[in-house]
């Protein structure tokens, strides 16, 4: 893509992000995007068909770099590290994400990041899990409404706790539905876990 197309893209990228923080998506105009962009309407119009298309873009967009900024690096690499990127990501673009997690009329996103991460959890699930007990398409759906809605949660309170502590308290939660790997006492921990009260 041509340096100017993809800047000024991003220009309204950035600019409908802007709007959405003041207002909901439905009352914003091409008008106003083009006035606080800078840019002539026919310049949104050469590079999108109306305002949806803008918003649906704009969301692939920031959905690409956040897959891109948590993929595993290799291919063995435990869910714990990989969900820790992406809270960290999460965690140093609060700024747009919370705009996108929280914006009325943008459940897009919210659909879309769902997606996004229940096929990391069903790479994961086929990875590490074994037990037979455990129904794969309820399992993945389980943990990624979990993810999603566990990430809906930190971005709408700002962010209370660290992007470690989120994923520590996470693989906690997900250690009993065998989508967290053991850890290396993890006899003892059942065995304590196991021991009455």
């Amino acid at each position: 893509m041509d340096r100017r197309v993809r800047k000024t893209r991003e220009t309204l990228f950035d600019t409908l992000i802007q709007l959405l923080r003041e207002k909901e998506f439905e009352r914003i105009t091409i008008q106003e995007i083009a006035d606080r962009a800078d840019v002539n309407r026919g310049t949104v119009y050469l590079h999108f068909e109306d305002k949806y298309d803008l918003l649906n873009r704009c969301i692939d967009s920031y959905l690409v770099r956040l897959n891109d900024s948590c993929l595993p690096i290799e291919p063995s690499e435990s869910p714990e590290v990989s969900l820790l990127r992406t809270f960290r990501y999460l965690e140093n673009s609060a700024d747009v994400y919370s705009v996108l997690l929280r914006s009325e009329g943008v459940a897009a996103f919210r659909l879309r990041l769902s997606e996004l991460l229940r096929q990391g959890v069903e790479e994961q699930f086929d990875r590490l899990v074994s037990d037979d007990r455990l129904n794969k398409e309820i399992s993945i759906q389980f943990v990624t409404t979990a993810i999603v809605g566990l990430l809906e949660w930190w971005v709408a309170r700002s962010m209370p706790y660290s992007a470690e502590e989120m994923v520590r308290q996470l693989m906690l939660l997900l250690g009993p539905y065998g989508l967290a790997q053991a850890s290396p006492n993890a006899e003892a921990d059942s065995a304590v876990a196991a021991r009455p009260l």
